[in-house]
């Protein structure tokens, strides 16, 4: 299986690197990722990581200015595409096909190809005209999945949610995460809730 992973410029890269963290881990995963700019800057401000240790959980890597590189063109074969995370701007130039950089000429092809495209947008509080984008991209076939953080799993960290969220994208192209926890229902949870207190 072969999943293009954008990473732009929203606050949020650590979806994408986790991410890329689960897929390096699948050996039959070939994973094909672009940063932006601005991607890059923020994996400096929120992260730990290096950019150069980021890039290297990927197979291959892609500057976001390389409108010939193999991902932009339908004949190279892919499984689908995800953008985490996926700034506004991203969202707004993939709504309207606005193809000037790699990461949205990328995502235009598995639009137009009928592949899978995940796009996990991390902003908040949304005006009109940002929830009008997300009904954009989803009527040309996208998903919409924003990292919305699930209590049910009573997350212990930041990572939990993290984990969970990707998890959750993971699913949209059955794969695995490792140790996804998984709502079972309300006799369940409350039994969780009794043997944990």
């Amino acid at each position: 299986m072969r999943i293009i992973v954008g990473i732009a410029g929203a606050s949020g890269v650590i979806y994408g690197i986790r991410l890329l963290e689960y897929l390096k881990a699948m050996p039959e995963i070939e994973t094909h990722l672009v940063l932006t700019k601005t991607a890059k800057m923020n994996i400096g401000i929120e992260t730990d990581w290096s950019v150069a240790d980021v890039e290297a959980l990927a197979d291959q890597v892609y500057r976001n200015t390389d409108l010939g590189a193999a991902i932009a063109s339908g004949s190279f074969r892919t499984d689908g595409m995800i953008v985490a995370a996926c700034a506004i701007k991203t969202l707004s130039a993939i709504a309207h096909s606005y193809a000037d950089d790699l990461i949205v000429r990328a995502a235009d092809v598995v639009l137009k190809e009928r592949k899978k495209l995940v796009v996990m947008p991390r902003e908040t509080p949304l005006h009109a005209g940002h929830c009008a984008l997300m009904e954009k991209v989803c009527t040309l076939g996208a998903i919409i999945a924003p990292p919305m953080p699930a209590m049910y799993i009573r997350p212990q960290s930041v990572d939990d949610l993290v984990d969970h969220s990707v998890g959750r994208v993971l699913d949209l192209f059955d794969l695995q995460a490792p140790d996804m926890q998984r709502w079972a229902g309300v006799k369940n949870a409350r039994q969780h809730r009794t043997t944990s207190e």
